[in-house]
């Protein structure tokens, strides 16, 4: 990929902008640098809104101290605890509406393998997981 010609960088951008999930990416830090259009869909957040913000904009308050240990080891390691598969989890809205997404998380490294930062593809799952809940407790 060292030789990606600019028709191919164009298409990749297009891809990424139109995926149907959401598609973020953040540094080492934590702090967003890539944020798509299904991620404004989802969380509420204008991609200059997003970009340039710690995670913490979308990571609900309770789960925030987990979620960086977690971060900190993958940067550490350079590897996930669930290595791509998709966990459901709560996520913050904009707005504060109650959020659950599906999310994969990968480690994202250069030729060299060190770490660039961590890559998220989410997907909203609000209304299946509210109506398993009700179904449960009906």
């Amino acid at each position: 990929m060292s030789t990606i010609q600019n028709h191919d960088l164009q298409l990749y951008r297009r891809i990424v902008e139109q995926a149907p999930d959401a598609i973020i990416f953040a540094d080492r830090e934590g702090t967003i640098r890539l944020w798509n259009t299904a991620a404004e869909a989802i969380f509420g957040y204008m991609e200059s809104e997003a970009v340039a913000r710690n995670l913490d904009l979308i990571i609900p308050e309770k789960l925030r101290a987990a979620h960086w240990r977690g971060y900190e080891l993958a940067m550490t390691t350079g590897r996930t605890k669930l290595n791509g598969k998709a966990l459901a989890t709560r996520g913050t809205h904009k707005l504060g509406t109650p959020l659950y997404v599906e999310m994969a998380f990968k480690v994202i490294t250069d030729e060299q393998g060190g770490v660039l930062g961590a890559l998220a593809t989410a997907r909203d799952i609000t209304q299946r997981y509210l109506a398993e809940r009700a179904r449960k407790s009906a």
